[in-house]
C-alpha cells in the first residue's frame, strides 16, 4: 500500500537520482502550479512561495524507531537521500520532550510538555532546518552555505558548514546579542554585520543570492527544502507522546515557517496512518514589539502588514514574515489563535520556565510561556487539554535579557560567621 500526498512526478533538474528521496516536485502554495526539484523558491506563474511535494511509500513506526537518534530517522519523509545519515552533518534532533508538571501546576494546566530544542548542537531548532538545507545545497552542487539571520540561524549555518568542510557566510544585524555573534564567529565563518534590522539584512541576502553563483542561502534560494526541517518537530512530538497527537500546541512565531510546517508534519503523519486522526489546536506567540501577524489576526485580515521590530526577543524580530498569511490560515483553521506579550512579560516568563522546570530558554521561550499564560487567562487554551509548548533556543544566547534581574543575593567575606549572619536574616 502506498500513501500518495502529491501525485504528479516531475524529474529533478541536474541532480543525481534519489537526491531528494521521496520528494517529487515543488508546488506553489498560492496557485498550486508545480515546478521540478531544483534551486527554486518562487513560482514562475505567480511568484508565490514554493514547497516540497512527495510520493511517500509505506512507512511504519518500527522503521522510524530503528533509525538514528536524530532527524534522519525521518529521512523517508524529508527531501533528502536515503543515505543521508552517512553524510557529515551536525545530526540534530530527537531533543527531549519534558513532562512539565511544575509549570503546568503554576499555569493551571492539567498536562503540559515542553519540547526543548535548546538541546540541539548549536542550541536552537535552527539546526534542524539547516541540516536539510545543507543536504539540498550539496545535491544541487552549491558550495557556499549562507544566510541572513537574527542569530540562531547564523550559529547553525556556521557549525554545519564547518562540519561539512565547506565555506559559510552569515549576515546579521549589527545590534545582535553579542553571545550569538561570538557563537557564530567561533566556527571561522565569514560573519558580516549589517547596519539595520533583520528585514534589511534579508533584503541584501536576496540580492546577493540573485547575483552569486554556487551560493546556497538556506532561507532564500533553498528555502523550500530548509523549511521542511521544521516538520521533524511534529514527528518527534508525536513519537515521544507514544505515536499520538497533543490537544493543543503553542509555538513561537518569527517568519512563521516553524508553525506552518509543524501543522504539515501532523497532517502527513495522519495521512500515512502513523497516528490517529484528531483535531489539534495550534496557537502562535509573538512579542508585542514585533507582532505583525497578531495585528492582522486581531483585525480579521488575511494580509500581514510589515512592522519595524522593537523588542528584546530578537530571534523573533522579523517585521515582514514570509509565512504570515499561512500562519493566519493554520490558527484559524485549527481553532487556535496568535497572541503577543510585552518585553517585561517575556523576562518574567524566562524566569518562570527556569524556576519551575530548570529550563533556561532564550527570549523566544519567554514569549511562548508568556503567551501560554495569556491564552489561559483569556479562556482560549483548554486547561484540561494535553498541551505542548516549544522552547526553541538556549537562554545562554540571550543573557542580557535577564542580567539585570538576577545575581548574587549578597557579597560576604569568607567567614562562617558572615554566612550565618546573612542566612539568619535571609530566612527570617
Amino acid at each position: 500500500m502506498t500513501a500518495v500526498l502529491d501525485t504528479q512526478v516531475l524529474p529533478p533538474v541536474g541532480v543525481r537520482a534519489g537526491a531528494f528521496g521521496n520528494a517529487t516536485h515543488l508546488a506553489c502554495r498560492a496557485c498550486g502550479a508545480q515546478s521540478p526539484l531544483g534551486p527554486f523558491y518562487a513560482c514562475m506563474e505567480c511568484f508565490g512561495p514554493l514547497e516540497v511535494g512527495y510520493d511517500f511509500p509505506r512507512v511504519t513506526r518500527a522503521q522510524i524507531e530503528a533509525g538514528p537518534k536524530s532527524i534522519w530517522r525521518y529521512a523517508p519523509l524529508l527531501p533528502v537521500p536515503a543515505d543521508i545519515a552517512t553524510f557529515r552533518s551536525t545530526d540534530p534532533g530527537f531533543t527531549r520532550l519534558v513532562d512539565a508538571g511544575n509549570l503546568a501546576a503554576d499555569l493551571g494546566l492539567r498536562k503540559l510538555h515542553v519540547k526543548d530544542d535548546s538541546g540541539n548542537p548549536t542550541h536552537s531548532f535552527k539546526d534542524r532546518v539547516v541540516a536539510v538545507a545543507l543536504s539540498a545545497a550539496r545535491e544541487l552542487g552549491l558550495n557556499v552555505l549562507a544566510c541572513p539571520s537574527t542569530g540562531n540561524l547564523a550559529n547553525a549555518v556556521a557549525a554545519a558548514a564547518a562540519r561539512a568542510g565547506i565555506r559559510s557566510v552569515v549576515l546579521v544585524p549589527s545590534n545582535l546579542e553579542q553571545q550569538k555573534i561570538i557563537a557564530s564567529a567561533v566556527y571561522d565563518t565569514t560573519l558580516i554585520a549589517i547596519e539595520g534590522n533583520y528585514d534589511d539584512v534579508n533584503k541584501l541576502a536576496s540580492e546577493i543570492a540573485g547575483e552569486e553563483e554556487g551560493w546556497a542561502f538556506v532561507n532564500v534560494n533553498v528555502r523550500p527544502y530548509y523549511a521542511e526541517g521544521s516538520k521533524t518537530l511534529a514527528y518527534e512530538i508525536a513519537e515521544q507522546l507514544g505515536w499520538r497527537l497533543p490537544d493543543q500546541l503553542v509555538i513561537p512565531v518569527a517568519s512563521g515557517s516553524q508553525l506552518t510546517k509543524i501543522d504539515k508534519g501532523f497532517s502527513e503523519l495522519i495521512k500515512l496512518g502513523l497516528v490517529e486522526d484528531k483535531p489539534v489546536r495550534i496557537f502562535g506567540a509573538q512579542a508585542t514589539g514585533c507582532s505583525p501577524i497578531v495585528q492582522a489576526y486581531e483585525a480579521g485580515q488575511d494580509v500581514v502588514a510589515p512592522v519595524r521590530p522593537n523588542t528584546i526577543a530578537k530571534s523573533l524580530a522579523i517585521g515582514n514574515p514570509a509565512d504570515g498569511p499561512y500562519v493566519l490560515d493554520v490558527v484559524r483553521r485549527t481553532g487556535g489563535r496568535i497572541a503577543d506579550v510585552d518585553d517585561e512579560t517575556v523576562v518574567r516568563n524566562i524566569l518562570r520556565l527556569a524556576r519551575t522546570e530548570g529550563i533556561f530558554g532564550e527570549t523566544a521561550g519567554g514569549v511562548t510561556v508568556g503567551v501560554t499564560a495569556k491564552l489561559i487567562a483569556d479562556g482560549d487554551l483548554d486547561p484540561d487539554g494535553e498541551t505542548v509548548i516549544i522552547n526553541s533556543g538556549d537562554g545562554l544566547k540571550t543573557l542580557d535579557a535577564v542580567a539585570g534581574h538576577v545575581g548574587p543575593k549578597t557579597t560576604i567575606p569568607p567567614r562562617y560567621e558572615a554566612f550565618t549572619d546573612f542566612w539568619k536574616g535571609y530566612t527570617a
